[in-house]
């Protein structure tokens, strides 16, 4: 009952109202990327794996030079990359570049709380998760997860993948509720949101 109701009229809420009160700093960011970098689209829309392995196009705000996904470092990106605009190391030290997934949340393409969803390519395609790992896509992606709480992007995909399956097995309104909270902390210190290497190692 939680999970596949409950827990959607909750994103449902909880993101049309963070809409509804962050509408000014949503069109502030927007006015920033565009004065800072014109050559490009305020918004960068990239394919992302999401509930039962359907894929779907995630919002964020572009924080990189147009084009940068695929040349230099590839997906892996620090506070050095050159491709990262100069609004955009503020919006992701900040995590403001996540704001645009509300949208994605009344869609339905995501949920508030959720494991992240991957790339279609990266860590790897849909086909090559094993029984075991697809049980992470059996809840929908969120804008936060248990993963996000613990290591966000410093944490090998494998062990990462671990956390996401767990969290789909244990899914709850307490669950949730302590992710929501303990995001808070992350966010507000920045912690682990930065890439520390090729952290995609099959096994």
């Amino acid at each position: 009952m939680y999970k596949n109701v409950i827990k959607r009229l909750l994103s449902i809420l909880i993101s049309a109202t963070l809409l509804f009160f962050l509408w000014w700093v949503i069109l502030l960011v927007a006015v920033a990327i565009k004065i800072t970098d014109p050559n490009g689209p305020v918004i960068f829309k990239q394919k992302r794996i999401g509930y039962h392995g359907k894929v779907y196009y995630m919002y964020k705000f572009r924080s990189m030079k147009v084009n940068s996904e695929h040349t230099g470092s590839g997906v892996y990106s620090d506070a050095r990359d050159s491709r990262v605009t100069p609004i955009g190391r503020f919006i992701r030290k900040t995590s403001l570049d996540e704001l645009p997934q509300l949208v994605n949340i009344l869609k339905g393409d995501m949920a508030l709380i959720g494991p992240r969803s991957p790339l279609t390519y990266h860590p790897w395609p849909y086909e090559e998760y094993t029984e075991e790992q697809k049980k992470m896509f059996s809840v929908r992606p969120g804008l936060t997860g248990w993963a996000q709480i613990h290591g966000r992007k410093t944490v090998e995909w494998n062990k990462r993948i671990q956390m996401n399956v767990w969290y789909a097995e244990h899914c709850s309104f307490f669950l949730d509720l302590k992710i929501f909270f303990m995001t808070f902390y992350v966010v507000l210190f920045a912690k682990d949101n930065a890439n520390v290497g090729a952290t995609a190692i099959k096994k």
